[in-house]
């Protein structure tokens, strides 16, 4: 059995391309979220249990296609995918299904969570009862794991993330989604500095987020002085790049980053490659970073 969330569009979700941005799908996946564990499963205290006292431990996002802004909702449907002592893993697809059945699929995600005890800051076993009001959503998947990369920590990839009031969930942490945020902060930073090199060559290709995989280790508090965040580039193809990332407070991991990104051409919208003046500077930015880790 899946849930199927109705989610309302803001004008404000849109990015510089007419597109939903990438960072606030993870937004409409917590709204998806929520409204299962509060509304669905046999216990009323397991519901309260799960929406008030969960962590996110992982998000693995994956875009399919663009999402325009339409005065109507966007559909999500959430599942389970696995149900472990302290932990469970829920399925999305964000989707338009047209009049003849169709289904026009945007986005493919999982989140990992554990259930977490605010009060000592410790995870907990999952309860019976939660287990239970879980159970009728899973479809059993077998869980896809990235590989680790050792960091790299220069001043190219570097950026300050200040995080405002605002970005503190009811809990006093960072709300998870906010991390999307500050890694694509980062990796603006970064993409500019690659490009600023190059002197005066034009205006930078497009590019579009194809794939963000983010691991949560440590929770992110407000505080006056800003965390680290480093980013590197690990991989260059021919149309796309890979760029990992870390947040850190001095020598303390708070969160990483994976994400795939991939060129456009400005006239048709489709993937190609960037100018081989930037592609060499990327490349060789990828050298270098393999060559410090």
């Amino acid at each position: 059995m899946r849930h199927v969330y109705e989610c309302p569009m803001r004008w404000a979700d849109l990015d510089l391309l007419g597109h939903v941005n990438n960072v606030t799908y993870v937004d409409y996946l917590q709204e998806a979220r929520v409204d299962l564990l509060r509304h669905h499963g046999p216990a009323a205290t397991a519901q309260t249990g799960l929406v008030e006292g969960v962590v996110v431990v992982r998000h693995e996002v994956r875009y399919v296609a663009p999402l325009l802004f339409e005065a109507e909702t966007v559909s999500i449907e959430v599942w389970v995918t696995e149900v472990r002592a302290a932990s469970f893993t829920l399925a999305y697809e964000v989707f338009h299904e047209g009049d003849d059945g169709e289904r026009r699929v945007y986005l493919r995600a999982s989140t990992l969570l554990t259930p977490y005890v605010f009060a000592t800051e410790r995870p907990r076993r999952l309860a019976p009862e939660e287990r239970a009001a879980l159970e009728p959503y899973l479809e059993p998947a077998e869980a896809v794991r990235t590989r680790r990369v050792e960091p790299v920590r220069d001043e190219l990839g570097h950026y300050p993330v200040h995080v405002r009031f605002s970005d503190v969930d009811v809990y006093g942490h960072t709300n998870n989604v906010k991390y999307f945020e500050y890694f694509q902060e980062a990796r603006i930073r970064l993409f500019e500095r690659l490009w600023s090199d190059l002197g005066s060559f034009g205006e930078r290709p497009p590019v579009v987020v194809a794939q963000t995989d983010v691991d949560y280790a440590v929770p992110i508090l407000l505080r006056p002085e800003p965390y680290d965040a480093w980013s590197w580039i690990s991989h260059v193809g021919t149309t796309s790049m890979t760029i990992e990332g870390e947040i850190c407070d001095g020598d303390t991991v708070l969160s990483r980053a994976r994400v795939v990104v991939v060129f456009l051409d400005p006239a048709t919208g489709r993937p190609a490659a960037p100018p081989e003046d930037y592609a060499e500077r990327l490349r060789a930015a990828a050298e270098q970073a393999t060559r410090t880790s």
